[in-house]
Protein backbone atom coordinates (compact mmCIF):
# COMPACT_ATOMS: atom_id res chain seq x y z
CA UNK A 1 0.00 0.00 0.00
CA UNK A 2 1.14 3.69 -0.77
CA UNK A 3 1.03 6.80 0.97
CA UNK A 4 -2.62 8.29 1.14
CA UNK A 5 -1.91 12.16 0.71
CA UNK A 6 -4.08 14.70 -0.16
CA UNK A 7 -5.62 15.19 -3.26
CA UNK A 8 -3.71 18.10 -5.56
CA UNK A 9 -0.70 18.00 -3.63
CA UNK A 10 2.33 18.84 -5.90
CA UNK A 11 4.35 16.00 -5.15
CA UNK A 12 1.75 13.51 -6.30
CA UNK A 13 2.55 14.81 -10.55
CA UNK A 14 6.46 14.74 -9.42
CA UNK A 15 6.21 11.56 -7.43
CA UNK A 16 3.89 10.05 -10.33
CA UNK A 17 6.59 11.04 -12.94
CA UNK A 18 9.44 9.08 -11.36
CA UNK A 19 7.05 6.01 -11.16
CA UNK A 20 6.15 6.16 -7.47
CA UNK A 21 3.04 4.60 -6.37
CA UNK A 22 1.18 7.32 -4.83
CA UNK A 23 -2.44 7.02 -3.69
CA UNK A 24 -4.80 9.85 -3.55
CA UNK A 25 -7.63 10.38 -0.88
CA UNK A 26 -10.54 9.35 -2.95
CA UNK A 27 -8.65 6.22 -3.98
CA UNK A 28 -7.83 5.57 -0.46
CA UNK A 29 -11.39 5.67 1.11
CA UNK A 30 -12.20 2.41 -0.08
CA UNK A 31 -9.70 0.28 1.15
CA UNK A 32 -11.05 -1.32 4.37
CA UNK A 33 -7.90 -0.72 6.48
CA UNK A 34 -6.50 1.36 9.21
CA UNK A 35 -3.49 3.29 7.84
CA UNK A 36 -0.85 4.73 10.30
CA UNK A 37 -0.90 7.92 11.14
CA UNK A 38 2.03 10.01 10.69
CA UNK A 39 1.90 13.66 11.58
CA UNK A 40 4.65 15.64 10.01
CA UNK A 41 6.11 18.95 11.39
CA UNK A 42 7.53 20.44 8.32
CA UNK A 43 10.03 23.14 9.15
CA UNK A 44 11.77 23.33 5.86
CA UNK A 45 11.52 27.09 4.56
CA UNK A 46 10.85 25.09 0.86
CA UNK A 47 7.78 22.59 2.27
CA UNK A 48 6.96 21.39 -1.24
CA UNK A 49 10.46 19.99 -1.74
CA UNK A 50 10.39 18.69 1.45
CA UNK A 51 6.87 17.17 1.55
CA UNK A 52 8.31 15.33 -1.75
CA UNK A 53 11.69 13.72 -0.70
CA UNK A 54 9.71 12.65 2.14
CA UNK A 55 7.04 10.85 0.50
CA UNK A 56 9.56 9.64 -1.85
CA UNK A 57 10.98 7.62 0.90
CA UNK A 58 8.11 6.59 2.70
CA UNK A 59 6.13 5.02 -0.42
CA UNK A 60 8.24 1.63 -0.13
CA UNK A 61 6.30 -0.61 2.24
CA UNK A 62 2.99 -2.25 1.63
CA UNK A 63 1.49 -0.24 4.86
CA UNK A 64 -0.79 2.29 3.87
CA UNK A 65 0.24 5.63 5.72
CA UNK A 66 -1.83 8.60 5.85
CA UNK A 67 0.21 11.95 6.54
CA UNK A 68 -0.85 15.55 8.06
CA UNK A 69 1.33 17.88 7.68
CA UNK A 70 1.85 20.60 10.31
CA UNK A 71 3.64 23.65 10.97
CA UNK A 72 4.42 26.14 12.92
CA UNK A 73 2.11 29.25 12.24
CA UNK A 74 3.46 31.77 14.57
CA UNK A 75 6.53 32.13 12.47
CA UNK A 76 6.38 33.62 9.00
CA UNK A 77 6.74 31.01 6.10
CA UNK A 78 8.51 33.29 3.82
CA UNK A 79 9.45 30.89 0.95
CA UNK A 80 6.25 28.59 0.77
CA UNK A 81 2.87 30.18 -0.44
CA UNK A 82 0.41 31.09 1.98
CA UNK A 83 -2.54 29.12 -0.25
CA UNK A 84 -0.14 26.21 -0.43
CA UNK A 85 -0.15 26.24 3.85
CA UNK A 86 -3.62 26.71 4.36
CA UNK A 87 -5.11 24.04 1.97
CA UNK A 88 -2.48 20.99 2.69
CA UNK A 89 -1.11 22.37 6.47
CA UNK A 90 -2.41 22.30 9.62
CA UNK A 91 -1.74 23.95 12.78
CA UNK A 92 -0.24 21.99 15.73
CA UNK A 93 -3.34 23.45 17.99
CA UNK A 94 -5.36 21.99 15.18
CA UNK A 95 -4.07 17.98 15.64
CA UNK A 96 -2.99 18.33 18.82
CA UNK A 97 -5.83 16.53 20.40
CA UNK A 98 -5.33 13.52 18.03
CA UNK A 99 -3.06 10.67 18.61
CA UNK A 100 -0.66 9.51 16.23
CA UNK A 101 1.37 6.38 15.03
CA UNK A 102 4.52 8.08 14.40
CA UNK A 103 5.99 11.66 14.21
CA UNK A 104 8.51 13.35 11.85
CA UNK A 105 10.26 16.54 12.78
CA UNK A 106 12.07 17.82 9.63
CA UNK A 107 15.57 20.00 10.00
CA UNK A 108 15.46 23.87 10.00
CA UNK A 109 17.83 26.08 8.60
CA UNK A 110 18.50 28.09 12.16
CA UNK A 111 21.60 25.96 13.13
CA UNK A 112 23.87 28.56 13.91
CA UNK A 113 21.00 30.19 16.43
CA UNK A 114 20.91 29.09 20.29
CA UNK A 115 18.16 26.74 20.49
CA UNK A 116 16.27 29.55 22.27
CA UNK A 117 16.65 32.06 20.11
CA UNK A 118 14.80 30.27 17.42
CA UNK A 119 11.41 32.11 16.95
CA UNK A 120 9.37 29.41 17.70
CA UNK A 121 11.47 27.42 20.27
CA UNK A 122 8.44 27.56 22.53
CA UNK A 123 6.18 25.78 20.01
CA UNK A 124 8.89 22.98 18.98
CA UNK A 125 9.37 22.29 22.87
CA UNK A 126 5.40 22.28 22.86
CA UNK A 127 5.28 19.56 20.02
CA UNK A 128 7.93 17.53 21.36
CA UNK A 129 6.80 17.36 24.95
CA UNK A 130 3.39 16.26 23.37
CA UNK A 131 4.74 13.43 21.54
CA UNK A 132 6.15 11.71 24.82
CA UNK A 133 2.44 10.84 25.21
CA UNK A 134 0.47 11.11 21.99
CA UNK A 135 2.82 9.70 19.21
CA UNK A 136 4.14 6.11 19.23
CA UNK A 137 7.47 7.04 17.93
CA UNK A 138 9.04 10.11 16.87
CA UNK A 139 11.48 10.46 13.83
CA UNK A 140 13.96 13.80 14.49
CA UNK A 141 15.71 14.75 11.27
CA UNK A 142 18.88 17.12 11.07
CA UNK A 143 18.17 20.67 13.52
CA UNK A 144 14.98 18.63 14.35
CA UNK A 145 16.98 15.95 15.68
CA UNK A 146 19.55 18.25 17.69
CA UNK A 147 16.40 20.14 19.27
CA UNK A 148 15.11 16.77 20.31
CA UNK A 149 18.45 15.71 21.92
CA UNK A 150 18.82 18.97 23.55
CA UNK A 151 14.88 19.24 24.63
CA UNK A 152 14.87 15.73 26.10
CA UNK A 153 18.40 14.88 27.14
CA UNK A 154 20.28 18.48 27.70
CA UNK A 155 22.36 17.47 25.28
CA UNK A 156 23.96 20.55 23.46
CA UNK A 157 25.43 21.08 19.78
CA UNK A 158 28.44 22.49 19.21
CA UNK A 159 29.56 24.68 15.94
CA UNK A 160 31.73 23.32 13.78
CA UNK A 161 34.66 25.13 11.29
CA UNK A 162 33.24 24.61 8.26
CA UNK A 163 29.84 23.03 6.85
CA UNK A 164 29.91 19.65 6.79
CA UNK A 165 28.88 18.98 3.17
CA UNK A 166 28.71 16.14 1.46
CA UNK A 167 27.78 12.02 1.23
CA UNK A 168 29.49 10.19 4.20
CA UNK A 169 30.49 6.22 5.20
CA UNK A 170 28.96 5.08 8.20
CA UNK A 171 29.01 2.31 10.61
CA UNK A 172 26.69 0.79 12.65
CA UNK A 173 27.07 0.45 16.60
CA UNK A 174 25.09 -2.93 16.69
CA UNK A 175 23.81 -4.83 13.66
CA UNK A 176 20.72 -6.12 15.90
CA UNK A 177 19.54 -3.12 15.78
CA UNK A 178 15.93 -3.22 14.36
CA UNK A 179 16.04 -0.04 12.76
CA UNK A 180 19.41 -1.53 10.52
CA UNK A 181 18.36 -4.94 9.48
CA UNK A 182 19.10 -5.67 5.98
CA UNK A 183 22.14 -3.15 6.00
CA UNK A 184 25.31 -3.42 4.42
CA UNK A 185 28.22 -2.96 7.54
CA UNK A 186 28.63 0.43 6.44
CA UNK A 187 26.45 2.71 4.35
CA UNK A 188 26.15 6.10 2.92
CA UNK A 189 24.42 9.05 4.04
CA UNK A 190 24.52 12.61 2.98
CA UNK A 191 25.28 15.16 5.60
CA UNK A 192 24.91 19.68 5.23
CA UNK A 193 25.16 21.27 8.83
CA UNK A 194 27.23 23.37 10.64
CA UNK A 195 27.11 22.33 13.81
CA UNK A 196 27.40 18.66 15.30
CA UNK A 197 26.42 16.22 18.57
CA UNK A 198 29.46 14.74 20.09
CA UNK A 199 29.90 11.28 20.28
CA UNK A 200 31.45 11.04 23.83
CA UNK A 201 28.51 12.99 24.86
CA UNK A 202 25.86 10.84 23.52
CA UNK A 203 27.76 8.09 25.10
CA UNK A 204 27.85 8.85 28.29
CA UNK A 205 24.09 10.01 28.56
CA UNK A 206 22.26 6.56 30.17
CA UNK A 207 18.94 7.35 27.78
CA UNK A 208 20.48 7.23 24.72
CA UNK A 209 22.17 4.75 22.01
CA UNK A 210 24.98 5.59 19.62
CA UNK A 211 23.35 3.47 16.74
CA UNK A 212 25.22 5.03 13.86
CA UNK A 213 28.11 7.24 13.97
CA UNK A 214 30.72 8.18 10.67
CA UNK A 215 34.19 8.68 11.58
CA UNK A 216 34.48 11.99 9.16
CA UNK A 217 30.58 13.30 10.09
CA UNK A 218 30.56 12.07 13.51
CA UNK A 219 26.60 11.54 15.00
CA UNK A 220 24.41 9.93 12.91
CA UNK A 221 21.50 7.84 14.42
CA UNK A 222 20.65 8.03 17.88
CA UNK A 223 17.95 5.76 19.72
CA UNK A 224 16.48 6.48 23.00
CA UNK A 225 16.34 3.48 25.44
CA UNK A 226 12.83 3.16 25.09
CA UNK A 227 13.24 2.96 21.26
CA UNK A 228 10.67 5.85 21.23
CA UNK A 229 12.42 8.72 19.87
CA UNK A 230 14.92 8.45 17.42
CA UNK A 231 17.76 11.34 16.53
CA UNK A 232 18.89 10.99 12.68
CA UNK A 233 21.28 13.93 12.48
CA UNK A 234 22.22 13.05 8.29
CA UNK A 235 19.62 13.01 5.42
CA UNK A 236 18.24 10.00 4.32
CA UNK A 237 15.54 11.52 2.24
CA UNK A 238 18.10 13.62 0.19
CA UNK A 239 17.26 13.46 -3.49
CA UNK A 240 19.89 13.22 -5.93
CA UNK A 241 20.39 16.51 -6.79
CA UNK A 242 19.76 18.25 -3.35
CA UNK A 243 23.32 18.86 -2.62
CA UNK A 244 24.02 20.21 -6.10
CA UNK A 245 21.43 22.96 -5.46
CA UNK A 246 22.64 23.84 -2.11
CA UNK A 247 26.12 24.10 -3.35
CA UNK A 248 25.39 26.07 -6.64
CA UNK A 249 22.73 28.16 -3.91
CA UNK A 250 25.64 29.00 -1.45
CA UNK A 251 27.92 30.28 -4.36
CA UNK A 252 25.02 32.13 -5.63
CA UNK A 253 24.78 34.09 -2.37
CA UNK A 254 29.03 34.12 -2.08
CA UNK A 255 29.40 31.77 0.95
CA UNK A 256 32.39 30.04 1.77
CA UNK A 257 31.32 26.49 0.28
CA UNK A 258 33.52 23.37 -0.94
CA UNK A 259 32.28 20.69 -3.40
CA UNK A 260 30.38 18.12 -1.33
CA UNK A 261 32.48 15.52 -0.63
CA UNK A 262 32.18 12.16 -2.47
CA UNK A 263 29.70 13.44 -4.75
CA UNK A 264 30.28 14.81 -7.61
CA UNK A 265 32.49 12.02 -9.90
CA UNK A 266 35.71 13.24 -10.41
CA UNK A 267 34.64 15.87 -8.08
CA UNK A 268 33.34 17.44 -11.14
CA UNK A 269 30.16 19.89 -10.51
CA UNK A 270 29.78 20.04 -14.14
CA UNK A 271 29.16 15.96 -14.37
CA UNK A 272 25.81 14.57 -12.90
CA UNK A 273 26.09 13.32 -9.21
CA UNK A 274 26.72 9.84 -7.89
CA UNK A 275 23.36 8.57 -5.82
CA UNK A 276 24.53 5.78 -3.42
CA UNK A 277 22.60 5.59 -0.70
CA UNK A 278 18.42 5.39 -1.93
CA UNK A 279 18.87 1.78 -1.10
CA UNK A 280 19.92 2.88 2.54
CA UNK A 281 17.38 5.77 2.55
CA UNK A 282 14.32 3.29 1.55
CA UNK A 283 15.23 0.54 3.96
CA UNK A 284 16.03 3.01 6.92
CA UNK A 285 12.33 4.34 6.96
CA UNK A 286 11.04 0.48 5.71
CA UNK A 287 12.72 -0.11 9.04
CA UNK A 288 11.57 2.78 10.92
CA UNK A 289 7.39 2.25 9.59
CA UNK A 290 7.88 -1.44 10.12
CA UNK A 291 9.63 -1.92 13.93
CA UNK A 292 9.09 1.14 15.41
CA UNK A 293 5.95 2.09 14.16
CA UNK A 294 3.46 -0.66 13.00
CA UNK A 295 4.72 -2.76 14.95
CA UNK A 296 4.29 -1.01 18.36
CA UNK A 297 1.43 0.86 17.90
CA UNK A 298 -1.73 0.03 19.42
CA UNK A 299 -4.43 -0.91 17.26
CA UNK A 300 -7.35 1.73 18.59
CA UNK A 301 -4.47 4.09 19.61
CA UNK A 302 -6.32 6.58 17.05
Amino acid sequence: MPINIPNNLPAITILKNENIFIMDQQRASHQDIRPLRIAFCNLMPLKIVTETDFIRVLSNTPLQIELDFFYMDKHDSKNTAKQHLNIFYKTFDQIKHNRYDGLIITGAPVENLRFEEVDYWNDISEVMEWSKTNVTNTLHICWGAQAGLYHHYGIQKYPLEKKLFGVFEHKISDNKIPLFRGFDDTFLTPHSRYTENRIIDIQQNPGLTLAAWSEKAGVHVVISKNSRQIFVTGHFEYNSNTLKEEYERDLSKGLPIDLPDNYFPDDNPKIRPMVRWRANANLFFVNWLNYYVYQETPYDWI
